[in-house]
């Protein structure tokens, strides 16, 4: 399953085990998409290789379906790039400079080469496939090869061209705090639709995903292009149909108030956009995505421990004494993993203050954060801690001390929000200054998991310190920052694992997904709301990151009052956290909180490693379930929840992904455990016991 060079007819063929990529130059030099979808013969598309015009209007429709467009000429679509030469000459005139393949971090990748016909730049559009998942990952190089500064304007990673299709439906997510990650389906009419974020990161309202269809593919079945974008700044994705019923998706770093002054010798590199292709349904797309990340984006493998963080009991008022008795209660359910958040720090009582002085709070810790861990890894758990690097309190010693740390402008009051600012990580100093408390935190204590905070966007993005000609570079250089400190800490501390959390789930995407562990999907913890979001976050990512928490109720976000086994199983169906007050648990709480955990433990590795199925979404009935099955079929377990009965009917499900001739246990739908083939279960189905407002069920499967 190669990638094949036809250089004879400036063919390229990117062919996985069940699709084929094909794009070409043509007679006038132009890198022209042919054809992505189900298994064809390449060569044939090789006479789909000719320029097209309409009019003197539309002179180069050929360009419409462009693999990499380059801004200039007759070109009016959506730019791939757009440039400006010392000269002030602001037209690309990219001229194809051959092909070859090459091994890039040991992946067959194919490089495609151009150069413009005057200057002296260069640009390789990089390929690579992940054959056995239908995947391909695109991205693309500039290099300054002469003596002048080159400013990039605007450089995507990627653009997608999709087959004609008379419908044309795009699905992605949009949101804001405590509702992100909401599936929305847009049907594309001539013009561009955006999705993007300008915030510094990644963003609730938005995120770096999109798909295709032509209105009529399903969970099951259809066909469904999509892409995925690892990038945690800001970002955009174009979908642009043009009058001539061309569609195309164009994403990448945000050229908004964006710049880089890409300097003789240097060359820049874009974040990779993945992109696929899926024959049956959303469904398969999900399942490819997350399978991807395990294999090829996530740091580690392994599973997420049960832990229980202490926040939501303590908030800032956080007590080595009262931490212990915490613990022990989380001890007695089955927690593996105890994490202390804000509060333990400097002088830490509010949100006002505090933030940025990254030392043991004396008073709070008479004895030292070490007497604590001591008790908690005595108790059986391992132990975690919270941490904010990126952000500063005015009212803090760290900004008493070095005021020009964060982003400004010289004439401009700084924005203030959750009372505090941004420190500049494109300072040398300052981004040295995160790396040396981490390392002294992580290297004077036994910590096994970091929590990993940013609740602060982007204001006043002035990069003190910096030329005018570089101060654009802020949203890149931000990221980079980010990126190199994570790379950092994680060679330095391999044993550590990292959650990424910003106000929610405002930084995940697959840039940030390589340096961590899990994410946290938003704060609103409600177990009913978090169905829709669960759901919308699980069309890319993986349960194995979504960090889940049951708390207390009635919740906090919207007062809504939920049985305790309807939050655990909300919650069960990614990585099982518990954030509730464990002081105002009963014992019989306690009691039945632990028979979860047992239970989650023992399905554990179906959920964050199997295959995953959403049999039924809240978006659309009163019932959600999502199954989950080993990757040999032998065993799989369904979670459903039922929002409300109504006319006392009741409800049944047929599940999926089984081995139609096996037969299986079944046990949690009726009293006895039963014994019926997959194919009855994937066929006829099952009916549920589920009755009233808020009930849920867990039904296991064993062959």
């Amino acid at each position: 399953m190669p990638i094949i060079v036809h250089e004879d007819k400036k063919l390229f063929e990117l062919e996985t085990a069940r699709t084929s990529y094909v794009f070409g130059v043509n007679e006038k030099g132009i890198l022209q998409h042919l054809y992505w979808g189900e298994k064809v013969a390449a060569l044939d598309c090789a006479r789909l290789l000719v320029s097209r015009s309409h009019s003197s209007f539309d002179a180069e429709l050929d360009r419409e379906c462009e693999e990499f467009s380059f801004w200039g000429g007759a070109f009016y679509g959506e730019p791939s790039l757009k440039a400006q030469f010392a000269d002030q000459v602001r037209d690309l005139r990219m001229v194809y400079a051959g092909a070859r393949l090459d091994t890039i971090e040991g992946r067959e990748s194919l490089i495609v080469t151009f150069k413009d016909a005057y200057y002296p730049l260069r640009v390789n559009l990089v390929y690579r496939i992940v054959p056995e998942l239908d995947l391909i990952e695109r991205y693309a190089e500039a290099a300054n090869t002469g003596e002048d500064d080159i400013v990039l304007e605007s450089f995507q990673s990627a653009a997608w061209t999709m087959p004609h299709m008379p419908q044309t439906r795009m699905t992605h997510v949009a949101g804001s705090w405590a509702g992100e990650y909401q599936l929305r389906e847009t049907s594309l009419s001539e013009g561009k639709k955006t999705i993007e974020s300008r915030r510094g990161f990644t963003g609730p309202h938005a995120n770096p995903w999109f798909a295709i269809d032509d209105g009529g593919a399903t969970e099951s079945g259809g066909d469904v292009w999509y892409g995925a974008l690892g990038w945690s700044g800001n970002w955009k994705i174009v979908a642009e149909k043009r009058i001539f019923e061309h569609v195309r998706v164009t994403g990448g770093i945000h050229d908004f108030d964006s710049r880089w002054l890409l300097m003789p010798g240097e060359t820049f590199r874009t974040p990779i956009f993945v992109g696929g292709y899926s024959a049956s349904g959303f469904g398969c797309m999900s399942r490819t995505l997350h399978r991807y990340q395990r294999e090829h984006v996530l740091p580690s493998s392994a599973k997420r421990k049960v832990l229980y963080n202490s926040w939501e009991a303590t908030t800032f008022d956080v007590r080595a004494d009262e931490q212990i008795e915490l613990a022990k209660k989380a001890a007695r359910m089955g927690v593996e993993r105890f994490v202390v958040d804000d509060g333990w720090f400097g002088q830490r009582h509010s949100d006002r203050a505090g933030l940025g002085d990254w030392y043991v709070n004396p008073d709070k810790f008479p004895d030292g954060l070490d007497a604590l861990i001591r008790e908690v890894n005595g108790l059986g758990m391992d132990f975690g801690i919270w941490v904010e690097p990126e952000s500063v309190n005015p009212d803090s010693d760290l900004f008493r001390s070095h005021p020009d740390w964060v982003y400004r402008f010289p004439t401009r009051e700084g924005t203030q929000l959750r009372n505090q600012l941004l420190l500049n990580l494109a300072k040398p100093e300052v981004k040295q200054y995160i790396i040396d408390f981490m390392n002294r935190l992580l290297g004077s204590h036994p910590i096994a998991f970091i929590k990993w905070d940013m609740n602060r966007t982007i204001t006043e993005p002035g990069l003190d310190g910096f030329p005018a000609e570089r101060q654009r570079e802020i949203w890149i250089r931000h990221v980079r920052s980010l990126y190199e400190i994570w790379a950092e800490l994680r060679a330095q501390f391999p044993h550590v694992e990292f959650e990424t959390c910003a106000g929610g789930g405002a930084r995940i995407d697959f840039g940030m997904l390589r340096f961590a562990d899990q994410a946290w999907p938003s704060d609103n913890t409600d177990a009913f709301d978090r169905l829709r979001i669960q759901e919308g976050f699980s069309y890319v990512y993986s349960p194995q990151i979504m960090m889940c928490w049951v708390t207390d109720s009635p919740a906090g976000v919207n007062g809504r009052r939920l049985p305790l086994s309807f939050r655990f199983h909300s919650a069960m169906t990614g990585a099982l956290g518990i954030g509730g007050n464990l002081k105002e648990w009963s014992d019989a709480e306690i009691e039945e909180a632990a028979g979860h955990i047992a239970a989650y433990k023992e399905i554990r590795h179906l959920v964050q490693g199997g295959r995953q199925y959403r049999l039924a979404s809240i978006r659309q009935s009163p019932l959600a379930a999502v199954q989950y099955v080993s990757e040999d079929r032998s065993e799989s377990v369904v979670f459903a929840f039922l929002h409300a009965q109504q006319f006392g009917r009741g409800r049944s499900l047929k599940l999926q992904g089984l081995d139609g001739g096996r037969l299986y246990e079944v046990e949690g739908v009726a009293g006895e455990t039963l014994r019926l083939h997959g194919s009855t279960l994937m066929k006829a189905g099952i009916p549920l016991p589920l009755r009233g407002d808020f009930d849920s069920v867990m039904i296991r499967l064993r062959s």
